[in-house]
């Protein structure tokens, strides 16, 4: 137990999400808590985490979200470890919100992305039919996120784009898609920036400069492809070439990278695979399996087009981790929680207010 490495999960305490700050200390060696100074609180080890409050052993848990997130159905994991089916659904829901904390803390940050994959998914449900938006980085091959939703519309393509955006910095960046018409105009609408003049009023939208769209629509006859035609809907195509090639080397344009993740996802995410009995009942279900598969693809699986020389992960070759976690590191992640910040009163703050600014905020 390394107190320097934790921090206070209390959202009520100045002093949550920080670190090495020297306020958390050992509570109890057995039991495995720990105290914060500040609030003096305990807390559990495991406390925020996909693992908290578990009765079973938390290497039972992990090789069983790992067989989850690798395909295995529900049924033959009960059948092989005896667990009641409501138990590994909760463990799934756990490691699905784990999935997307992980996800949004270390993924959702602005990096140069080179070229951007984007595609959808239909998914058949218990009852009716629901979309998978999903978005990938080519370069390194890094699952960006992804969006479920009833139906195949605007406002879903906007949130996957709204999830590129918060992992995108202000660098060149093409975005290949199919022919979806909703991806021009939500592309358009969320990479822009406010431009502040001073003045009263709303501020003027201004687009990214260094943007480009290109598309790639199939026409089929009788479910299969006769035709491929290719369009460059933002920038010059010499502008769209050289991103490319810089981000997948030879070839043209095109969304096969996105379309090799697709069937990973179709692989593992038993409600995925065409023509299974493996029905999802909500979508929330879908959404939670999503995540779990993604981190675990981004974190946890080494990518073989990545590196022949050692085993590297998406996350690796994109520079936010520097080794290949195991499942028990992803469900035992602390997500730190935002800083405090001072509540709004009138008046000038009190002293203790005023310590405590100046301890926590400084």
């Amino acid at each position: 137990m390394d107190p320097t490495t934790v921090f206070c999960p209390n959202r009520h305490c100045p002093a949550r999400g920080q670190t090495g700050q020297g306020n958390i200390g050992i509570h109890s060696q057995k039991e495995q808590r720990f105290i914060c100074h500040e609030c003096q609180k305990t807390f559990s080890a495991t406390k925020g985490t996909a693992l908290y409050r578990l009765r079973t052993a938390a290497e039972t848990v992990s090789l069983v979200v790992t067989l989850l997130a690798h395909g295995c159905p529900v049924q033959a994991i009960v059948a092989a470890f005896g667990f009641d089916e409501r138990t590994i659904a909760a463990w799934w829901a756990r490691s699905g919100r784990q999935g997307q904390a992980v996800h949004e803390y270390l993924v959702e940050q602005p990096r140069a992305l080179g070229q951007v994959q984007a595609d959808e998914l239909r998914v058949k449900k218990q009852g009716g039919i629901v979309w998978m938006a999903l978005a990938m980085m080519v370069t390194t091959r890094l699952w960006l996120g992804g969006e479920v939703s009833e139906q195949r519309d605007l406002p879903l393509i906007r949130r996957l784009i709204e999830r590129v955006r918060r992992c995108a910095a202000r660098r060149p960046l093409l975005v290949c898609t199919d022919g979806l018409v909703s991806y021009i105009r939500a592309i358009r609408e969320t990479f822009r920036d406010p431009v502040h003049t001073g003045k009263g009023g709303r501020p003027r939208l201004r687009p990214w400069r260094h943007l480009f769209i290109a598309q790639v629509v199939k026409r089929y006859e009788r479910r299969r492809v006769v035709a491929t035609e290719r369009r460059i809907v933002a920038g010059t195509p010499a502008r769209v070439e050289t991103l490319r090639r810089r981000s997948q080397g030879g070839g043209v344009i095109n969304t096969a990278y996105m379309e090799r993740l697709n069937a990973t996802f179709r692989e593992r995410l038993a409600p995925l695979a065409r023509r299974c009995r493996a029905l999802a009942r909500q979508t929330l279900t879908l959404h939670e399996g999503m995540f779990l598969v993604g981190t675990a693809y981004n974190f946890c699986t080494p990518h073989a087009s990545l590196s022949q020389a050692q085993q590297t992960t998406p996350a690796m070759a994109a520079g936010i981790t520097d080794h290949c976690w195991t499942m028990h590191e992803l469900l035992s992640f602390h997500v730190p929680l935002p800083r405090w910040t001072p509540p709004k009163r009138r008046g000038r703050p009190s002293r203790a207010l005023q310590r405590l600014i100046a301890r926590w905020c400084s």
